[in-house]
């Protein structure tokens, strides 16, 4: 049977073509019309699409099933981020670039405060910050090596933010004292934080404090021409008050 008769019998047949349907229609014994149907317009497809869209974003709101993304907050990726960006600092520092090294320290500090109040163990010298801190599980839990990467991590921060700090043109030095008193609080014996804390105090004119700082230092690097020096003149401003009271008191 020839292809033409298939569509003639019964008046009326059809045939389906890739995208949609073609319906012959006899009229009369003569030539069959062949009248496609109406597809689905570009229109509906985009109603559609958008429709989808907005039902994907209520599920969101309402808190609804969607694909369970991959998590960045676990404490192994917050111990790398946080190692990541104190390197980019110490970087940052020794090409002299001293202002992106203070916020890639500062980054690293917060990646740290973040893990540490988020597992229980804040750090008590810190203070609040009006920054979004990393939201860990609480379930999770540090490995000895990743709490020591990350104290020594603090440290080295604090102590790497009054060094850049001490480079600046108009220094900072409350800041400067701030951030080595930190240090000292967890490492009583380190130099650096030492040192830069008798620097500060000297030119914040608490010079009583100051050469205790700096005769601290002296301790731990008896060789430091740097805290010698500083020595000398903190006792050279300690005996030259000293005077200048005696003499007021007559």
């Amino acid at each position: 049977m020839s292809k033409m008769s298939a569509i003639q019998a019964g008046n009326e047949g059809r045939v389906d073509s890739g995208r949609g349907s073609l319906t012959a229609i006899s009229g009369g014994g003569g030539s069959p019309r062949l009248q496609q149907r109406a597809q689905p317009n570009s229109s509906s497809r985009t109603r559609d699409t958008r429709n989808q869209q907005q039902q994907l974003q209520q599920q969101r709101h309402h808190g609804g099933p969607l694909l369970k993304q991959p998590s960045h907050n676990e404490p192994a990726d917050v111990v790398r981020r946080a190692l990541d960006f104190k390197s980019q600092g110490t970087q940052c520092y020794k090409d002299k670039k001293y202002r992106e090294a203070i916020g890639k320290y500062h980054r690293a500090l917060l990646e740290i405060k973040g893990l540490c109040r988020v597992l229980g163990d804040p750090d008590p010298s810190s203070k609040s910050t009006s920054t979004l801190l990393p939201t860990i599980s609480k379930s999770s839990t540090l490995t000895d090596e990743q709490k020591g990467a990350m104290e020594n991590a603090e440290l080295e921060c604090y102590n790497s933010l009054a060094a850049c700090l001490l480079q600046m043109e108009l220094v900072n030095y409350e800041r400067v004292k701030e951030y080595c008193l930190k240090v000292l609080l967890k490492e009583g014996k380190n130099f650096k934080a030492l040192y830069r804390s008798g620097v500060a105090y000297y030119h914040l004119g608490d010079y009583q404090k100051a050469l205790y700082y700096l005769k601290e230092s002296h301790k731990q690097e008896p060789s430091d021409t740097n805290a010698i020096r500083y020595i000398q003149l903190t006792e050279m401003k300690i005996r030259r008050n000293a005077q200048k009271e005696k003499k007021e008191a007559t």
